[in-house]
Parts: structure tokens; sequence; C-alpha cells
């Protein structure tokens, strides 16, 4: 489910029905409650390449929205009933498919803004992009360590740490960093060949990852994964893509990939994979707050970062 796409959303009449019913199911309810605490809000452009503005909440009243939220700090207009954001502070979408999106704890939220309640520990984050590659990024990575500290809707699941033969190093560092968060991990060994593994976050090369269901749709495009970058010639070369979908630069050995798929029935599947084990190393060392934040998926080159989609900026 797409979450928004202001007016031009045809999607957003069923988006607003869907949202009755997720709240229904998750037991959210926006009436009068007690509160929460610690939310934060960002919001970006340009596929968090141009920083717009943000804040962290300590105290939240009860039943509050994420558009309550964001309305609060910066002037917002919507459509739909509220749900749905036109503009912010006068950054606003347009005919050549540039529209707001929001991400709660580096997933695509499943309704309007005005019927998604806040949760605490929750990092909410705005941003403006271009849409034409895809209509849907399930998952991103750029609020990290959440979804693993906070979870999905004040829901917070075990995480597993799957890692591959050859890797153990760049496993090692995953799993520090995770402790470091405050994110506790079951590790176990992978087998190469199977496509039906759901963990929360999978260490490997490539030509190792590439049959795992949830790593497989990047081999198809962002239009099915929602990741700006694809692995070439078995995963030898990793392509890096602009916002249309169109390759920018291609990089051979020692590259690495950290990116999150979803397929909007789990939770995400963070990958930290690359061309190579040096490539694998490479971005298990940038698997932190700061290299990671504000970018939708961050590949790397030895000690260079580089967020995709490439020249994101609007």
């Amino acid at each position: 489910m797409r979450t928004l796409r202001g007016a031009r959303r045809p999607q957003a009449k069923l988006a607003l029905a869907l949202a009755a019913l997720v709240l229904t199911l998750t037991g959210c309810g926006l009436g009068p409650g007690p509160g929460t605490s610690d939310v934060g809000v960002t919001v970006t452009s340009g596929f968090g390449s141009t920083h717009l503005g943000s804040f962290t909440e300590a105290t939240v009243p009860g039943s509050e929205t994420v558009i309550q939220m964001l309305e609060r700090h910066f002037k917002v207009q919507t459509r739909y009933g509220g749900g749905f954001v036109e503009s912010v502070d006068g950054h606003s979408g347009s005919a050549s498919r540039v529209d707001w999106f929001y991400y709660v704890n580096g997933i695509e939220a499943p309704a309007g803004a005005a019927s998604t309640a806040v949760h605490r520990g929750d990092r909410i984050w705005w941003d403006l992009h271009d849409w034409s590659a895809t209509d849907s990024i399930p998952a991103v990575v750029g609020s990290f360590p959440e979804p693993f500290v906070d979870g999905v809707v004040g829901r917070r699941s075990a995480t597993t740490l799957d890692c591959t033969s050859g890797v153990s190093a760049a496993c090692t560092t995953v799993g520090a960093a995770l402790k470091a968060a405050g994110v506790a991990t079951k590790s176990r060994a992978i087998s190469t060949d199977s496509g039906t593994h759901t963990a929360g976050i999978l260490v490997g090369t490539w030509s190792q990852l590439r049959a795992q269901a949830a790593a497989s749709p990047i081999e198809h495009g962002p239009g099915t994964s929602g990741v700006y970058a694809e692995f070439e010639h078995g995963g030898a070369l990793l392509a890096l893509l602009d916002p249309e979908g169109h390759v920018a630069r291609t990089l051979g050995a020692g590259a690495g990939l950290i990116a999150a798929t979803a397929d909007g029935e789990s939770a995400p599947t963070w990958l930290v994979t690359g061309t190579d084990v040096a490539g694998v190393s490479a971005a298990s060392r940038a698997l932190t707050a700061n290299r990671l934040r504000d970018h939708f998926a961050l590949a790397v080159q030895g000690s260079t970062d580089l967020p995709v989609p490439l020249d994101g900026a609007q």
C-alpha cells in the first residue's frame, strides 16, 4: 500500500479506507490515551539529500497522530481529509512525479498520516522525492537503529542476525553495532540456496544472498524492491541508480551495500552485502546511525559513502 501522494494518488481513497482496518487490527485507536514519549520527526527532500528540519518531543499527548506532530512544527497543506500531505513549509509535490512520503521507524506506513498513531520511540521521516522509478519504497535504512529498537506500531520483535560462511568478521561487526544500540540478536548461519528465509539482518556476499527471498527482488530493480541499486554479473558489479532508475555509476571489487526490503506482510529484512568479502566488511563498518542517517540505502566503496539513489536532490 502506497502512503502519501497528495491528491494525485489514485489509491488515496483506498488508503483512507484501509486506515480504519489497520487501526482495528493493531488496537491503536485514536481516542484519548496516556500519551507517549521520545518521538522524533525528520523532514527532508530528494531522498534525504536535503535536510529541511527535525525535532524530538520528550512528551507526546494521547491520541497523537503523525500529521498532528508535523503540523505543530511546520506549515502544512493537506488533502483527503488531512491525511495526505501536499506541501510542507512551501515545499510541494508537482505534476512531474514528485510528492511527499513518510516512514515510521524506517518502514513505509500503510495508511494516511491522519490515521496513523504515534508510539513511544517512533522515528517519523517525511521525504519529498521523485517517484518515476517506483511509487513504493517499503523499507529504508536511514532511521537506524530503528526498527530494531522500538519495532513496528509499538511492537518490538526479536532480531535475527543471519550470516553466510566466510564473512565472520563482518558478522561480528554487525552484531557489535546492534549490541551497542541495545538490540539483542539471535545469530545463526544460513544456507546459500534457501529462498524462503525471513530474517532481521542478512550478512553475506551478493552471490551468497541473491537466492534469499528478501534479497532477490533487488535484482529486478527499484520497481520491485524499492532499492535504487542492482547487482550485476552474478554479484561481481554493483550498479547505483539515479531517481529515474537509470544506472549512474557502477562499482566493482570491494563495493558494499546496506539496504532493506519488505513484502508488506512482515517486518523488513536488512541486507549487509557486497560484491565480495571486502565489500561486505566495508558495509558492516557503515552500520552506524551517523553514516546511515537520512539515507534510503547506502553503497560503500572502502570508506566512501554513496547514498542511493545517486543525485537525488530535487
